[in-house]
């Protein structure tokens, strides 16, 4: 009996390690929201990381968390860093592209709990009278990440967070 369980937890491994293997190498995940403002409200919502308070979800995930602010003030050479418990987790932020009213792409380093590097982008096109505000992350998946993949659904896991934040800015900016 004991070795029929240690061959069935063999197999459930090795089929979770091909499944993994299948995964592709990189990832994109984005959300889109109409917000009735003008681009120049909202790009500065995004464009400073000061601002982020006011509509990122990732803000209150842990009322402990340490924040740094470097470099410069907004835009280009802005950095955020963070340091908290739990799923706040620790890494950097450094906006590396701001093109007025139309895009800001970010350098997105986790460091705990698992260490990755990300690209954040925020794009931005007038419709009018409103601005549609897509926010996507995008990057290499390292193999903890395919065996992650196997039993969660990471586009809505983060896609939702993305939808919260993205109801955050619209809601902000809407003020």
């Amino acid at each position: 009996m004991f070795k029929g369980i240690l061959v069935l937890i063999l197999l459930i491994v090795v089929v979770v390690l091909v499944l993994a293997v299948r995964q592709p190498d990189s990832f994109r995940i984005a959300r889109t929201v109409t917000i009735k403002a003008p681009p120049e409200r909202i790009f500065a919502l995004i464009n400073d990381f000061h601002s982020w308070s006011a509509w990122s979800p990732f803000e209150h995930l842990d009322p402990d968390m340490k924040r740094t602010f470097s470099g410069a003030p907004s835009g280009v050479g802005s950095v955020y860093e963070w340091d908290g418990k739990g799923k706040a987790g620790a890494g950097r932020m450094e906006i590396t592209t701001a093109t007025p009213t139309q895009q800001i792409v970010i350098k997105l380093d986790f460091l705990k709990p698992f260490e990755a590097h990300n690209q954040a982008e925020f794009t931005l096109k007038t419709q009018g009278d409103s601005t549609e505000v897509t926010w996507a992350m995008s990057g290499a998946m390292q193999f903890i990440a395919k065996v992650m993949g196997v039993f969660f659904n990471m586009d809505k896991m983060i896609g939702a967070d993305f939808e919260t934040g993205l109801a955050n800015l619209k809601a902000t900016a809407e003020k």
